[in-house]
């Protein structure tokens, strides 16, 4: 999670992490539908409405890096050095955050969203708006020089492929699989290539 500065800036984040470690420690020892948000905001020790300032719902208080991640997505594209091809920075991002999301002490958590049908749903939305977030980013990029249709398809394979890994008996290994395939699909959309396709017919 990146880092804040300043001591307000401090302040806001330390009550942040400990709203979220309290709500899924709850979560974890209760049962997530057992759990409401004055049962956090007592635990935590703030007010019902300092919970509210932190979080919108009481499923983002499990996927407290939402954000985070939603960002990290949207720089791998636009902090690449100039003519750095887009899949391998994705891939090496998406390798980060599935690192993160399988370790051991993650999947408790995953149990936990499982069997939750309200953290399903809201997991789903969240990765519709990664994957939108993320091919606005790559629309961005003049470099680029693909169709909305190209950049919100490749967007949309590149956030699926963070909950496929995750999932996988090897993670890592099923990354660098689905990557290939993105890779291919990425290459096929570039309009120098169907150009050329079309002068050899």
């Amino acid at each position: 999670m990146t880092e804040p500065t300043g001591r307000r800036e401090r302040k806001k984040a330390a009550t942040r992490r400990t709203i979220a470690d309290t709500a899924l420690r709850l979560f974890l020892e209760r049962g997530y539908d057992e759990v409401g948000i004055r049962d956090v905001a007592t635990a935590a020790d703030v007010a019902v409405t300092t919970v509210f300032a932190h979080f919108a719902s009481k499923e983002a208080l499990v996927f407290e890096q939402d954000q985070d991640f939603e960002h990290r997505l949207a720089r791998a594209v636009a902090a690449r050095p100039p003519h750095e091809p887009l899949i391998p920075a994705l891939r090496e991002e998406i390798r980060a955050m599935v690192r993160h999301c399988s370790a051991p002490a993650a999947a408790p958590i995953w149990q936990l969203v499982d069997r939750s049908p309200a953290l399903r749903g809201y997991e789903e939305s969240m990765r519709l708006r990664h994957a939108e977030s993320l091919a606005a980013a790559i629309a961005a990029d003049p470099e680029l020089s693909r169709t909305t249709t190209a950049c919100r398809t490749i967007a949309r394979f590149v956030v699926d492929a963070h909950s496929l890994a995750r999932g996988s008996a090897d993670p890592e290994a099923a990354v660098d699989e689905i990557f290939r395939m993105i890779d291919a699909a990425w290459a096929a959309t570039d309009p120098a290539r169907a150009g050329r396709a079309v002068a050899n017919r």
